[in-house]
């Protein structure tokens, strides 16, 4: 991994298996823990992302970005799909705890967002910021409510991705000669068209470290008899966000409730009502042949299923925060730093941060902190 100006790295081994953290040099562990910001990264990425997010913000909290099992420096540890992202999230609780964090603000983008919810169900949190994040329902298959269109869930998990993309992976492809190639699947996916910032070469390197062995990305696929004819796997990363075995809705109903900042961009195509990821949606563009129809196969209103958690979750006295940034891809923090790390700060409660730093103009207050 390329490490920017001031960010070390180390090995944690939680007792279960070895986690890369990113940190930066110059950090107290002694911070307190309500100044001490969480950074989890989306699938087909690293912590090698969150590097230049980590380098600006104020140098009296303590940072750290961790890669994910599968992902980076981190083991190679196969995912069990069937506990959804339950092993994600115990993971990121093994490294707290031997960091002896025991309680902290979580930041999660895409896959970090559904891993730092699951974490917000089975242990304490100051608060979460989700960054174009996983619908609560999951990737696929499901209806507006959250209702799954078949009992196996087709079109969803391990059968998803174009085999030429994972190849590409495997052979740790550079290059930008097919659609397929992951510097083309960056550009067009995790960025907006207009973006031309440093971080490309990074974001290509951090997906190139995704671990495509049996159990990581991206995770087993079966028959169905449903179009467009497989169905969700019991391994591997995208079988962990298929909705047969995950749901993290249940947040409406904690009892503690952590303020949640929404980050989120309207040129996102992965994380979107019309995502381009979407087996579904594609079928309606006739991308997928054979699509049954709208009745059958809609395809997955994935931002209207968090708008409408988000705002059920302060209906029932949590505060939540969206910021809808106009034009922007699926990596706000990359597009627009200076908005993300104004709204990471907000959410966090920081005093201190420069006033020539503006605050969002997209911000909409669902339900302001009491």
């Amino acid at each position: 991994m390329a490490l920017l100006d001031g960010i070390t790295t180390r090995l944690i081994d939680t007792g279960t298996l070895s986690i890369s953290i990113l940190e930066r040099a110059g950090d107290d562990p002694a911070t307190p823990h309500d100044r001490t910001v969480v950074l989890v990264h989306d699938a087909l990425s690293s912590a090698a992302l969150w590097q230049e997010t980590m380098q600006d913000l104020p140098g009296d909290l303590r940072v750290i970005a961790l890669d994910l099992r599968g992902f980076g420096d981190s083991e190679h540890t196969p995912v069990d799909a069937t506990r959804g992202v339950r092993d994600f999230s115990d993971d990121v609780h093994g490294v707290l705890s031997v960091l002896e964090i025991e309680i902290a603000h979580l930041v999660g983008w895409g896959l970090g967002g559904a891993v730092i919810l699951q974490y917000a169900l089975d242990h304490p949190s100051l608060s979460l910021t989700l960054e174009a994040p996983i619908s609560p329902y999951g990737f696929g298959g499901t209806r507006r409510d959250g209702s799954r269109l078949t009992d196996d869930d087709a079109g969803t998990g391990g059968g998803l991705p174009n085999p030429d993309f994972v190849q590409r992976l495997i052979d740790h492809d550079t290059g930008e000669d097919a659609e397929t190639s992951p510097r083309r699947v960056f550009r067009a996916e995790y960025v907006a068209a207009d973006y031309t910032g440093p971080s490309e070469d990074l974001g290509v390197e951090a997906m190139l470290s995704t671990s495509t062995a049996a159990g990581n990305y991206p995770g087993d696929a079966v028959p169905s008899d449903s179009w467009p004819g497989f169905a969700a796997g019991t391994n591997g990363v995208l079988n962990a966000v298929s909705p047969q075995h995950f749901d993290v809705s249940g947040i409406v109903g904690l009892a503690q409730k952590p303020p949640i900042l929404w980050v989120h961009g309207t040129a996102d195509t992965l994380i979107s009502d019309t995502s381009l990821s979407d087996v579904n949606h594609l079928g309606s563009l006739g991308i997928v042949p054979e699509w049954p129809g709208a009745e059958i196969a809609p395809a997955q209103p994935m931002v209207a299923q968090t708008r409408d958690v988000l705002t059920a979750y302060a209906d029932a006295g949590g505060a939540v925060t969206e910021v809808s940034l106009e034009g922007v891809g699926h990596t706000p923090h990359l597009e627009r730093p200076v908005e993300f790390r104004h709204a990471l700060l907000s959410i966090i409660g920081y005093i201190g941060a420069p006033p020539s730093v503006a605050p969002p103009t997209e911000a909409i207050i669902l339900r302001s902190a009491d």
